[in-house]
């Protein structure tokens, strides 16, 4: 499907979000992603005329709840190709990280890349892991041919992004996947920036661990996914209510997982908005939301390469982000002029400081598209950039 065709025949879904204001555009999805009504429905119902706790009440309204919590882990399982016993709810991908990284039995090297969220670095850090780090290409993609000669037995897991949230650079999972497992080693996808955009089915991946968090796939905060098929290796990272089988003061025995690795109250309430955000996300089409926010990045590449202030970075097939810097003008100066102007980017180091000591910028502008972006949103960009080289001129 061209540009043209994408644009042209993806629904215009801007009325099912409250949150774009007439005149508003909003760029900056990679960072969160507004919410549609059929999400804050469903939360407000079960925050007030549904809400009970789960798992432990014997009336009527928590067996309903606890119903609802479960088929809502059963959706977003197959939301992604996974079993519902393989999906654990945490607080987000920074956790699902933290979990791995903490409760790995088999703590040594780890392998990420330069390009990695700093989600995907401090975990490792804290947790005691020696890191080493795969360059990238120079189109700004993690680089599998270098990673090839630097994995080693020593390395017990290879921990890199689907798609970076500052370049859109996408990943062939699937190749990372069988160079990790060649050497024994696992595999964490951090897919914060894929799940929303690209289809994921994780048995066809390879991967070991997938995590995900809630807010950039329309739904709240406070909700991500660790997915893995190896939840059985992992010991609890958190102790307290829910994750157990018996207490005593001698001695605690476990629930199997995912309970096991999901300590204390449930975020119930999350868990059912973000099961409401993955049922809008199909009902769109995952496939569809790809081509359309591809032609959305390919029009606006194209405009920002013909400024000769501009310099992007990224591949061309990056994934419904695009990083730039203007010649003189600091990505701040950038926002805050672009934000006079009713358009709202991102600006600053974006939570990837070493990707910034590489690319030899401070930080980057950063427009991200989402199933509510169109091309008013993009022309409101483009002039606004000339508003900003007028002054900065």
């Amino acid at each position: 499907m061209n540009t043209t065709t994408a644009l042209r025949t993806f629904p215009d879904v801007r009325a099912d979000f409250p949150g774009l204001n007439p005149g508003w555009h909003y760029l900056d999805t990679a960072a969160t992603a507004q919410k549609p009504q059929a999400v804050i429905d469903a939360i407000v119902n079960a925050m007030g005329r549904d809400y009970a706790t789960v798992h432990r009440g014997v009336y009527a309204r928590s067996a309903d709840m606890t119903l609802a919590y479960e088929a809502a882990r059963r959706r977003i399982a197959a939301f992604i190709g996974a079993r519902d016993e393989q999906v654990v709810f945490v607080r987000g991908a920074t956790e699902a990280i933290n979990l791995v990284a903490y409760s790995h039995p088999r703590k040594g090297r780890v392998l990420l890349s330069t390009l990695e969220h700093h989600s995907n670095i401090v975990p490792w850090q804290l947790a005691g892991w020696q890191v080493d780090v795969c360059p990238l290409t120079a189109d700004g993609c993690i680089d599998l041919d270098a990673a090839e000669k630097l994995l080693t037995p020593e390395h017990r897991l290879v921990a890199f992004a689907h798609v970076s949230n500052v370049l859109g650079s996408p990943l062939d999972v699937a190749r990372a996947a069988e160079l990790a497992h060649r050497v024994g080693a696992e595999l964490l996808i951090d897919g914060c920036q894929a799940v929303p955009r690209l289809p994921v089915d994780v048995a066809a991946l390879g991967c070991d661990y997938y995590v995900f968090s809630g807010h950039k796939l329309y739904g709240p905060t406070g909700i991500g996914v660790l997915w893995s098929d190896k939840l059985d290796t992992l010991p609890p990272w958190q102790g307290g209510g829910s994750m157990i089988d018996r207490v005593t003061f001698e001695k605690t025995t476990y629930a199997p997982a995912p309970t096991r690795l999901e300590a204390g109250t449930p975020a119930i309430i999350e868990a059912i908005g973000l099961a409401a955000a993955v049922d809008y996300v199909v009902a769109i089409g995952v496939e569809a939301i790809h081509a359309h926010e591809c032609a959305l990045v390919g029009t606006l590449r194209d405009a920002l390469a013909r400024r000769n202030s501009i310099t992007l970075f990224g591949p061309e097939n990056s994934a419904g982000i695009v990083s730039f810097s203007m010649a003189g003008v600091h990505p701040h100066d950038i926002g805050t002029i672009l934000d006079e102007s009713g358009v709202a980017i991102r600006a600053g180091h974006h939570c990837a400081q070493p990707l910034m000591e590489h690319l030899g910028v401070p930080a980057t502008a950063r427009a991200s598209f989402g199933v509510y972006s169109n091309d008013d949103d993009v022309a409101a960009l483009i002039d606004g950039l000339s508003r900003v080289e007028r002054i900065f001129g």
